[in-house]
């Protein structure tokens, strides 16, 4: 099941206030309401969309010491397709948003460290032990980092970006990405999230984020991430559309979808186009057009799961496709490093490439059924006890009672990243 949207009323904690019971805040709608209850399909429809997009990149359009030429070439029929799988990446961005803000609205800021722990870390720290055991102990080469032990141990924190170490996988970049938007998100909780607030954090976001990238200062880019801050933004105004509707401040949101939409546009063909002038236009062919047109697409699909048209989207066994998304976004590189080089002199290269994608698939719900669910189901009930025994630790609040102790919900494969 999704996680609840709102909390049954607070006593004495200074936990975030649920959007109903605060001031300025603006009831549910319906539909948005039900959307408590109704799991959202074509999320998990549009991440494995989103990681498909990243696989078919990385084997059939970026990696040319895969195959040892460019592979634009020798998959040049779709290659105007495949160089902007790119992007997938920032529609993982833009679900985040939409899916965080859902995770942490009406939940403590504990709630939400457990949840986001519980669901990112099992899968990571098995995807950062095969890749050490894969280049410590094989003749794999291909995307070998070229890391010390300590810097494995420090990966497995996920903490490495900020120590400027580099990242065991090379799509771990994203995570850090991920880390800091929570951080963002969990100091705003802080004050309560009610949809004013919303409103406001988003604007000033919005114009940090330009302010960032305008001045190019290290420390605001770090903080504000201008060139992915636009999706994370986006995602939060979709989300406010989808569960309050016409009452979510009118045009509000929209507008902030508007800013997000085109601070995209800049930060993906500034992304693009730097690959491009890296490699040339002949081996890389994604012209700004392409760009333009690609996260188009990316925010009208968004646009459409918050305004509900993609309800009809129901069919239960396309849960499982997002449910594996995940590991499949950590492993898929570390298995093309052990396929494409060692079969690519003997097997056709389209071929080559639909068995590495169809392996890569296969390990991915695997790992997902016999690592990270009960790895997470683990992780969550463990960290939930000590939040539980932390609370209990408090000073008791007026009324001599302290707050009762909330179930962590289970994870929903909605609220998971990349």
């Amino acid at each position: 099941m999704r996680q609840p949207v709102t909390q049954p009323p607070r006593r004495s904690d200074p936990a975030p206030v649920p959007a109903s019971a605060a001031p300025g805040a603006v009831p549910a709608r319906g539909g948005a309401a039900a959307a408590g209850s109704r799991r959202l399909v074509e999320l998990d429809v549009l991440r494995f969309v989103a990681a498909f997009a990243v696989m078919a990149f990385h084997f059939m359009a970026a990696s040319k010491s895969l195959w040892d030429e460019y592979p634009t070439k020798l998959f040049e029929p779709v290659a105007r397709l495949t160089t902007l799988g790119i992007l997938g990446v920032e529609l993982f961005f833009l679900i985040s948003g939409f899916v965080i803000l859902m995770s942490v609205w009406g939940h403590t800021i504990g709630e939400f460290a457990v949840s986001r722990v519980s669901r990112l870390y099992p899968a990571y720290w098995f995807a950062v032990l095969v890749i050490f055991i894969m280049y410590r102990f094989s003749g794999v080469a291909s995307f070998d980092p070229k890391l010390s032990d300590g810097e494995y141990l420090l990966n497995l924190t996920m903490f490495q970006g900020a120590f400027g170490v580099g990242h065991a996988g090379g799509v771990f970049w994203s995570l850090w990405v991920e880390l800091r938007f929570y951080v963002l998100l969990a100091l705003f909780s802080l004050v309560g999230i009610t949809l004013r607030r919303c409103l406001v954090f988003l604007a000033a976001w919005s114009g940090l984020a330009l302010l960032a990238e305008f001045t190019q200062n290290e420390t605001l880019v770090f903080v504000f991430m201008p060139r992915q801050a636009p999706y994370f933004i986006a995602g939060m105004a979709f989300f406010l559309i989808h569960r309050f509707g016409a009452r979510s401040g009118a045009f509000v949101p929209w507008l902030l979808v508007a800013a997000g939409y085109g601070m995209s546009l800049h930060a993906a063909t500034e992304r693009v186009g730097e690959r491009v002038r890296l490699v040339g236009i002949a081996h890389y062919p994604a012209p700004p057009e392409a760009v333009v047109v690609a996260i188009t697409v990316v925010y009208l699909l968004m646009a459409a799961v918050a305004l509900g048209w993609l309800r009809w989207v129901r069919w239960r066994r396309l849960v499982a496709l997002g449910a594996l998304t995940y590991p499949l976004y950590l492993l898929h590189q570390t298995v093309s490093a052990v396929l494409i080089p060692a079969y690519r002199d003997v097997l056709d290269p389209w071929l080559l490439a639909g068995i590495t994608m169809a392996v890569s698939i296969g390990l991915a719900y695997l790992v997902y059924r016999m690592v990270d669910k009960p790895g997470q189901r683990w992780l969550r009930a463990r960290l939930g006890a000590l939040l539980d025994r932390s609370r209990r630790s408090r000073p008791r609040g007026r009324g001599g009672t302290s707050r009762t102790a909330t179930a962590i919900p289970a994870q929903s494969p909605e609220a998971s990243v990349p």
